[in-house]
């Protein structure tokens, strides 16, 4: 599956799925955030048991508030629309899938 672009418009519909969502926050000017892409491309390959998704901080600020985040790359894990887990910072695709997996 490939990695959804979400903003303000499509947000809503993106996160009530009956998937998990692992939504990665980020901006084109971040130098962790370049290098965490790839590793979210895989993953979003990989696992067809949750969504995968992509926010622009500098293009979505709005939605980057409503989740408090502060630094980026940020990971937020949602079920249901609510928040299981959270990480903050570049990571290998191990510490992604330990995010994800529990």
């Amino acid at each position: 599956m490939s990695v959804l672009h979400l903003d303000k418009h499509n947000f809503g519909e993106a996160v009530l799925s009956e998937k998990p969502i692992l939504i990665d926050f980020y901006a084109d000017w971040c130098g962790p955030c370049r290098m965490l892409a790839p590793i979210i491309e895989d993953v979003a390959a990989e696992r067809e048991d949750l969504s995968v998704a992509k926010i622009n901080v500098d293009a979505e600020p709005e939605l980057a508030a409503h989740f408090g985040v502060v630094s980026i790359p940020t990971l937020i894990l949602l079920q249901d629309g609510k928040e299981v887990r959270r990480a903050s910072g570049s990571r290998p695709k191990a510490g992604v899938l330990k995010l994800i997996d529990g």
